[in-house]
């Protein structure tokens, strides 16, 4: 039996909508193969989150989708639309 390492992939989309396109991402490799550094490529990875169930990745958190209160509707912050997948791969 083979040993498997877990492989994490976060997606920051557009919307609370998994087929929304992907504002922003990170990717942590615990088999060792690959290193991931915050700004390592224009391009993201998936174009949508659906993408990346499509090839394999599970999704296992959500974001937790807060409304805003009264008057703070148009306001700027952190990136709410957090999606975190995993794979499990061979070293």
């Amino acid at each position: 039996m083979t040993q498997k390492y877990q492989q994490i992939l976060v997606l920051y989309l557009a919307s609370s909508a998994l087929d929304s396109e992907v504002r922003g991402w990170a990717m942590y490799d615990g088999t060792g193969r690959e290193a991931h550094t915050t700004g390592d490529s224009l391009e993201p990875p998936y174009p949508t989150g659906l993408d990346a169930l499509k090839d394999g990745w599970r999704a296992i958190q959500f974001p937790t989708l807060i409304p805003p209160y009264p008057g703070e509707e148009y306001t700027t912050s952190f990136m709410k639309y957090q999606f975190v997948f995993e794979k499990m791969a061979e070293k």
